[in-house]
């Protein structure tokens, strides 16, 4: 059956269709099951919509409004759709992101591995940057890839005053995904910003030759820790920023809004998981020497040996780092997400005028 209006059973019925109603414009390529309304239904002039049987994946549900109007209802887009478009969405405010900052997180990871009385290097504070964004580019997209799709489905479950919830599940489930990635990519990064290897190639190497292949997954169960409340956290407060504001201006938001937002979310997330991430640094850096045996031990070390304080060293580069990056990253998501969606409106647009009768 081809893509074309609704036919009715009968070729009165068409008729009459054709002569009371409207074009029917799809949105969507594909095979739709027909159902149809008789003759009798329009000519006793129903005013309530009807829905028609056109359900798939990502197809639109069209409504009979009245017997002389055809209303067009576009289905959400599917999952493997939202999947595609936060993937691009997410590498490109990934790379963006992590070019733009990295020397301002190469000083917080030496300043949170110098142990007591360590001086900092501000040499070669681009260290690693290719291999991370090798890393970073398919984690950004995979996180927000998983994350978008699976926001909007927890949406639909959580009413509107748990929306919150569905935002940091997301959130979670994004970052739990996205770090079969980050681990490994983080792992190098920090290894090469510490002045361990000099090249992404040699570090993965002699890790593997050394520690094996866990070892470039040292320190998952720290990054887990740091990174789901994390994800979730920053998510979560981005979104019910926009949910706020938005009801407040009544409009869609302008790109300043968005990394006014976020910059805002990334501080504060930035601040409160510092210890989190001090925790996460040291475990993965101790390379085979194993300094640390796991997250309590690693804490009570530090705390023991150079004070409580050192689990927030750091925190003035990384609330800089997160927040500026929050502000860019946000940005730079929120506009390829509406470019994206303005080339799917136009591919829509342009199908519409093609199948039009």
């Amino acid at each position: 059956m081809a893509v074309t209006m609704m036919r009715l059973q009968h070729a009165h019925d068409s008729e009459y269709q054709l002569e009371h109603s409207r074009p029917v414009q799809l949105f969507d390529q594909g095979m739709y099951r027909e159902d149809s309304l008789s003759y009798s239904e329009f000519s006793r002039g129903k005013t309530k919509y009807r829905k028609l049987a056109l359900k798939g994946d990502g197809k639109p549900q069209l409504h009979y409004v009245s017997a002389s109007t055809v209303a067009e209802k576009p289905a959400r887009p599917s999952l493997l759709r939202g999947f595609i478009d936060g993937a691009i969405a997410g590498a490109t405010a990934g790379v963006v992101v992590e070019t733009a900052l990295y020397p301002i997180d190469t000083i917080k990871t030496r300043l949170q591995a110098a142990r007591a009385g360590g001086q900092i290097n501000l040499k070669g504070l681009y260290s690693g940057l290719g291999g991370n964004i090798a890393g970073v580019l398919p984690a950004s997209a995979l996180f927000i890839g998983v994350y978008e799709p699976a926001k909007r489905k927890l949406l639909e479950i959580f009413p509107d005053h748990l929306s919150s919830v569905a935002h940091l599940s997301a959130g979670a489930i994004g970052g739990a995904t996205a770090s079969l990635i980050r681990v490994p990519t983080e792992v190098v990064k920090q290894r090469m910003q510490t002045g361990q290897f000099t090249s992404a190639r040699t570090a993965v190497t002699s890790i593997v030759a050394k520690e094996g292949v866990t070892g470039l997954y040292a320190g998952f169960g720290a990054f887990l820790l740091r990174d789901l409340p994390f994800d979730a956290i920053q998510f979560c407060i981005y979104e019910q920023l926009k949910i706020v504001y938005k009801k407040t201006v009544k409009r869609e938001l302008y790109d300043a809004e968005n990394a006014v937002m976020g910059a805002f979310s990334g501080a504060v997330t930035g601040a409160v998981t510092t210890p989190l991430d001090v925790i996460k640094t040291r475990l993965m850096i101790q390379g085979s020497q194993g300094h640390y045996k796991g997250v309590f031990d690693c804490v009570t070390k530090i705390v023991k040996e150079e004070g409580a304080s050192t689990l927030f060293k750091g925190i003035g580069p990384r609330v800089m780092w997160i927040g500026i990056g929050g502000s860019i990253f946000f940005t730079a998501l929120e506009r390829t997400k509406y470019l994206l969606s303005q080339i799917s409106e136009s591919k829509s647009k342009e199908f519409l005028n093609a199948r039009t009768v």
